[in-house]
């Protein structure tokens, strides 16, 4: 009972940070990045414009911003609540990166999966 009670304690504490650090700013700016300002968008926008062709212009925008803090949100929240488990800091470590890498291509194939079942992916 107490690792759900922590997994949501973190997922509360980690989501409202990314909140009030990433999107609310990237909210104030919109869909207005431009070739000057594009290292004000947000990384995630860019690997899925980039990786999967996420066509930006037909996407609502807060939707994705709000779709992209639940999902790293979970997958910070999932790496700390495995992580914590583990008492060796070398393998801690280790276990922590891996899990980090596979955590995130995973959600974000699934979110890729949710904008091109709504027919949102640019076709190439």
């Amino acid at each position: 009972m107490i690792h759900i009670l922590f997994f949501i304690g973190t997922f509360i504490v980690v989501f409202l940070i990314y909140q009030f650090i990433f999107i609310k700013p990237a909210k104030k700016r919109g869909k207005k990045i431009t070739k000057k300002n594009k290292d004000k968008e947000l990384i995630e926008i860019s690997y899925l414009k980039n990786r999967y062709k996420l066509d930006i212009k037909k996407v609502n925008y807060n939707q994705l911003l709000q779709i992209i803090a639940i999902v790293s949100s979970l997958d910070i929240t999932i790496i700390v609540t495995i992580v914590s488990f583990i008492k060796n800091i070398f393998l801690l470590v280790l276990v922590g990166i891996f899990l980090s890498v596979i955590v995130i291509y995973v959600s974000y194939h699934l979110v890729y999966l949710f904008y091109k079942k709504k027919g949102m992916i640019k076709n190439v």
